[in-house]
């Protein structure tokens, strides 16, 4: 019984083997000679932007460490961590007491030695009408007029001593230097501060304008130097991880004064004012430079490029609908379009999909 079974199995099989396929006949015409559903364009005339792309920092052009100038007991902050302060806003307060002490002390000490100038002043003068009387001696007046410029001499040491005082009465009331965001802070309240102690107070980092300095290779580096020694402004984009949401727009604002001879690339800074504040600093962005526009460039899209051994290619659509294999010269390219340097005209069709079936 066994045997039967497998007998008759094998007979099925060779059966189905031999059965021609319904499929082969459309496959075998679908690729030897019928029409083939295409997608094409037209070939447009545009402008086409040559850019670099490279990888970039956010770096702030101002991070400062604010340190006390004058030591003394803290007293209080008067911001908050991650606030926005500007230029001048003050930040912390150290007990003035002491230093409003000795702004009393250097003025009372400056009023005292301008009455003696000014007693001194009016002995020069009384002694010059009674030299001229002889009356007294020269050397009794020529002694009254030292006298008086050395009370010149101490009244000026006591005003700089009352000007440096306020100084330093000023210098309690710890200030930004510049515009941009608080950090966290890095002393309490109640404890002691040192003038210019290394870990200062707390940082304050300027955001609002921000700057991205990225490197390019030294090959590019005659394109950008034409365009800024022209007196261009280069556009510079910033986007993110992805290269799909755009961060942020600003200008090209330098370029390094030498090559990295270890990279061969140069490094150049872009400023954005980052109104949104979407660029924080140390942030990781991917870079477009716009170094070019190239004007009424013939522009297909770049799905319609083939790449065979003898380079690029399109299939041109024809008039019969047919298609033609034509070699073409590729010039810039911005995203999905492709600009034609050579062997396509404005207004022609080329094939966009569906070209692996053509022939």
């Amino acid at each position: 019984m066994f045997w039967v079974v497998a007998g008759l199995l094998r007979l099925l099989l060779i059966i189905w083997a031999i059965q021609p396929n319904p499929n082969a006949n459309t496959q075998r015409r679908r690729f030897n000679g019928g029409p083939q559903p295409v997608d094409a364009v037209q070939a447009t005339k545009g402008d086409i932007d040559v850019t670099l792309n490279a990888l970039g920092t956010v770096t702030p052009l101002a991070t400062v460490t604010v340190r006390p100038q004058v030591s003394g007991q803290l007293l209080k902050f008067d911001v908050e961590e991650g606030q926005m302060v500007k230029a001048g806003d003050v930040l912390a307060e150290i007990d003035p007491r002491t230093f409003q002490a000795a702004v009393d002390q250097a003025v009372g000490t400056l009023q005292k030695d301008q009455a003696a100038l000014q007693e001194a002043r009016i002995d020069v003068q009384r002694y010059a009408n009674l030299v001229k009387l002889n009356a007294i001696s020269t050397q009794t007046y020529t002694a009254a007029i030292a006298t008086a410029k050395q009370a010149e001499g101490t009244v000026k040491t006591d005003q700089a001593s009352v000007d440096q005082a306020k100084i330093n009465l000023q210098y309690t009331k710890i200030t930004s230097p510049v515009s941009g965001r608080v950090g966290l802070r890095q002393v309490d309240v109640g404890n002691l501060v040192e003038s210019g102690q290394a870990n200062g107070v707390v940082v304050v980092t300027e955001l609002q304008p921000i700057s991205v300095l990225f490197s390019i290779p030294e090959d590019n580096i005659g394109a950008i130097m034409e365009q800024v020694n022209g007196g261009q402004t280069l556009r510079v984009d910033a986007y993110d991880r992805a290269q799909i949401k755009k961060l942020a727009s600003g200008t090209l604002s330098t370029v390094d004064n030498q090559i990295d001879t270890t990279t061969g690339t140069v490094k150049l800074r872009a400023n954005f004012d980052n109104r949104e504040g979407a660029l924080f600093p140390q942030q990781f962005v991917n870079i477009q430079l716009l170094v070019n526009t190239l004007h009424n460039q013939v522009i297909v899209p770049a799905a319609a490029i083939g790449r065979g051994s003898s380079g690029a290619y399109v299939f041109v659509v024809n008039s019969d609908s047919t298609v033609s294999m034509r070699a073409v010269t590729l010039g810039a390219v911005q995203g999905d379009k492709q600009a034609i340097a050579k062997g396509l005209k404005v207004g022609e069709t080329v094939v966009t999909d569906g070209a692996d079936r053509l022939k």
